[in-house]
């Protein structure tokens, strides 16, 4: 049986400090691994009546995303994003507004093919605009299992559409630094990584939380138990697109039912796969996976 995912958000270009533009955007990538991983992927977006736009359904299209649910703008353009890169790899980002994306509005079939989902993936960066934030709001009311990926790009967040969008979710993913921030914001007195997830857990009644530690890989609570896995090895390229392929590849292992702590350090190597290489949607075989993880057998 196919399992369905609907990815709702930003569909855009990463232009990097050498003029390179790579199609970006963490639904997007967050879509496209998912689609890599066998499970049948759809985005809910919008993208603006020009090159890049059409460029970025057909880029859609090869990689096995269904687009028929990404409205065209003939006003707003095709978001764009200037990255820049620090030392480390570590990326930062500048986004441009209004774009496209900022405008995605609400339609009868975008709510079929949500409550038909078996997983709605939704971030945080959509709400920054009224028309698109008011969809993903109405989007929330449909009974399926909803997916929080925290993607805090100041200034583009309000604590309380955070909380709201943490409420709706059956599933949370932060990084460690977006969760210390937003367990201060709501209230929490505690300092430990550890103590804060169980604090927003318990706040926002979620029985599914994941926080990504950088190279020091992540931790999942998953129906009150923990589990941990401490990070792969690898020489980063740039970060970009490396927590959205850790997110499809651990959704697609929960969805498949798969052992949290198997799902757990198989979506680690993704990430850290992604991240020793250009670009956030390099193509990854089983192969490499396998032999990455346990080098010589």
């Amino acid at each position: 049986m196919s399992i369905k995912a609907i990815c709702f958000g930003e569909v855009l270009w990463d232009v990097f400090p050498d003029k390179e533009e790579r199609i970006g955007g963490a639904p997007l990538n967050v879509a496209s691994r998912l689609s890599a991983a066998g499970i049948e992927a759809a985005m809910i977006s919008k993208v603006g009546d020009d090159e890049k736009g059409e460029k970025a359904i057909s880029f859609l299209k090869e990689n096995g995303v269904d687009t028929p649910l990404i409205e065209m703008d003939a006003e707003q353009p095709t978001g764009i994003v200037l990255v820049t890169l620090d030392k480390q790899g570590s990326a930062y980002y500048d986004i441009a507004h209004p774009a496209a994306w900022d405008r995605i509005e609400l339609k009868p079939e975008m709510k079929s093919a949500v409550a038909h989902s078996d997983a709605f993936i939704y971030g945080s960066l959509a709400c920054r605009d009224e028309i698109s934030r008011n969809t993903l709001f109405a989007l929330l009311e449909e009974d399926c299992y909803k997916i929080f990926d925290v993607n805090l790009r100041p200034p583009h967040y309000k604590t309380a559409v955070l909380e709201h969008l943490m409420h709706k979710a059956h599933f949370i993913k932060f990084n460690d630094d977006e969760l210390y921030e937003i367990a201060k914001e709501v209230g929490s007195p505690y300092n430990s990584l550890e103590q804060n997830l169980h604090y927003i857990a318990e706040k926002t009644k979620t029985a599914t939380i994941c926080v990504t530690k950088g190279r020091h890989g992540a931790v999942l609570l998953r129906d009150d138990k923990l589990y941990y896995n401490s990070g792969f090895k690898i020489k980063v390229r740039d970060t970009v697109g490396a927590g959205d392929s850790f997110l499809a590849s651990l959704i697609a292992g929960l969805l498949k039912e798969e052992e949290p702590q198997k799902a757990l350090d198989y979506a680690c190597a993704i990430g850290a796969l992604v991240a020793s290489r250009e670009g956030a949607n390099p193509e990854l075989t089983e192969k490499e996976v396998a032999e990455f993880m346990e080098p010589g057998e």
